[in-house]
């Protein structure tokens, strides 16, 4: 029993809605497969009926989704990992210093391609259940989604502020503390219980972050806390969706459907009196259109690796191919973008790494 509680104590915006389905209400629940149903007097012939089903359900599917799991790993540590790197770029290297312009230009992409999908293909097919059986209506839209939203858009806008301010390697290091936040915050709303060996986990990898934070050469404060502010606001949204889409069983392709008009109206209203008039010539000048359309078709390519590796993977691959995409991270911002990385540095991420993996494996 202990050992399912602690599982389900880091929550993701993928996993959450990956084991949401577990949940629903009896109306809500997908029909059983009418083989199901059947009643058999010999096991092997039905067994034999099934694995041929299946066999046959298998060779129905793309063959983009006959591939192995590793290529989807592959795929989405790739992808979110340039991403990363390019928004650094962007707003660091190339000197266009809008957070808010580009996490709206990524919105209004991701806006746009949702819409795009869901008439063209099945992958929002669960937005068409929703709304054709009126689970999905406009309360449940302004009491559940926009308050998500809301919180959604503060993470990224903040997320990708930081990039202004501190090396990628370093809030990779800071980051490794969210499933600690996550839990906290969880905790403090009843959902989770702190047992003694999960508050030696937290304190392993909130050491290893106070090492790694004490060792940065660039160590800014203000950038550090607005790192830590994102953590938290983060945390706060993904505990959100919890307790108020608790049933939906949205997959992240169906959520990113209803979250991004959110997002792209918060950051539409606050664009011009945060960064001014000046961002639309920045964006000309600086970027370029090209530039700035496949940074945007890069993340949602990245959405779409992660619908892809739920599929494909279990939670605990998930966190081990975050850990090795950080690794990554930080030996490519180390070797390519020229930080500075400490040997302490190193012993404290380390440190939180290990707790982490830790933390996902009880």
């Amino acid at each position: 029993m202990a050992k399912h509680e602690s599982q389900g104590s880091q929550f993701s915006f993928q996993t959450f809605f990956q084991e949401a389905q577990k949940d629903l209400p009896f109306h809500q629940k997908p029909e059983p497969h009418v083989s199901a149903l059947r009643v058999e007097r010999e096991d092997e012939p039905q067994r034999g009926g099934e694995a041929k089903r299946d066999d046959d359900a298998a060779n129905d599917q793309p063959a983009w989704r006959r591939l192995p799991a590793w290529v989807y790993i592959v795929a989405w540590i790739a992808t979110s990992s340039a991403v990363i790197l390019q928004n650094k770029y962007i707003l660091s290297d190339l000197g266009f210093r809008h957070p808010v312009a580009l996490t709206t230009i990524h919105l209004a992409f991701q806006t746009i391609a949702t819409r795009i999908l869901r008439k063209y293909t099945t992958m929002v097919d669960k937005a068409k259940e929703l709304e054709a059986t009126g689970v999905m209506n406009r309360d449940a839209f302004l009491r559940k989604i926009v308050p998500v939203g809301l919180l959604f858009s503060a993470s990224l806008v903040l997320s990708n502020w930081v990039y202004l301010r501190l090396t990628v390697s370093f809030i990779q290091m800071i980051k490794a503390f969210t499933p600690v936040s996550v839990l906290l915050v969880s905790a403090a709303f009843g959902l989770k219980e702190l047992t003694r060996k999960i508050l030696l986990i937290v304190t392993l990898i909130s050491f290893g972050v106070a090492l790694a934070s004490y060792a940065e050469i660039d160590f800014e404060l203000i950038g550090f806390l607005v790192q830590a502010l994102a953590i938290c606001i983060e945390s706060c949204r993904l505990v959100l969706v919890q307790r108020l889409l608790q049933g939906f069983g949205l997959d992240p392709i169906a959520s990113l459907y209803y979250m991004a008009p959110v997002c792209l109206a918060v950051n539409a209203v606050i664009l011009l009196p945060v960064e001014g008039f000046g961002v639309f010539a920045d964006a000309m000048e600086k970027v370029g259109i090209p530039y700035l359309f496949f940074n945007a078709c890069l993340t949602f390519a990245l959405n779409l690796a992660s619908v892809s590796l739920i599929g494909k993977a279990s939670g605990l691959v998930l966190t081990l191919a975050g850990v090795l995409k950080d690794i990554l991270l930080i030996a490519g911002s180390w070797g390519l973008l020229g930080s500075t990385i400490t040997g302490l540095q190193v012993v404290g991420y380390a440190l939180a790494l290990g707790g982490l993996v830790w933390f996902k494996q009880q």
